[in-house]
C-alpha cells in the first residue's frame, strides 16, 4: 500500500519514466533467460552427440558378406566404411561372433582389434569361405 501511496504522489512524467526504467529491466531479463535457453538446448544436443559417439566408439559392427564366397568384416562403431543398418555389437557379442565366423574379415581402416585389446588377427587367405562364414 505505501508503494502504491508513494508512487500517487509522484507526477505522471516521473511514474511514466519509473515504468519505463522497469520495462527495460524486465526485457532485458527475457533477453538474457532466452540466451540462457538457447545455451543450454546447445549444450545439451552437444552432450547427446558426445554420448552417441562414445556409444558408439565402444561398440563393434559386423558388415556381412559382399558375395557368397564372401566373408563378413567386423568395424569398430563409428567406422565410415560400413554405415548400413544392423545394431551395434558389445564385447560379448563379438566373441560370439568371432566364434561363428572362424574366417572373418577385420577392418584395416578401423582396427577393431585394438579396440578389443587383442593383436592383429591374421589375414584371412583367399579361398572359399571357412563353415559357417556366410551371413
Amino acid at each position: 500500500m505505501t508503494t502504491t501511496v508513494g508512487l500517487m504522489k509522484m507526477s505522471i512524467p516521473e511514474r511514466l519514466e519509473k515504468q519505463r526504467v522497469l520495462l527495460s529491466w524486465l526485457e532485458y531479463q527475457v533477453h538474457t533467460t532466452r540466451e540462457t535457453i538457447r545455451r543450454l538446448e546447445k549444450e545439451q544436443v552437444e552432450e547427446e552427440r558426445r554420448r552417441e559417439v562414445a556409444h558408439r566408439e565402444m561398440r563393434w559392427k559386423l558388415q556381412p558378406a559382399r558375395a557368397v564366397e564372401g566373408r563378413p568384416m567386423l568395424h569398430r562403431g563409428n567406422c565410415g566404411q560400413y554405415n548400413r543398418g544392423g545394431g551395434l555389437l558389445d564385447r560379448d557379442e563379438v566373441k560370439v561372433a568371432v566364434q561363428q565366423f572362424p574366417g572373418l574379415e577385420w577392418c584395416d581402416i578401423c582396427k577393431p582389434w585394438g579396440s578389443l585389446d587383442i593383436d592383429r588377427p591374421p589375414a584371412v587367405t583367399a579361398g572359399p569361405p571357412a563353415e559357417g562364414d556366410a551371413l
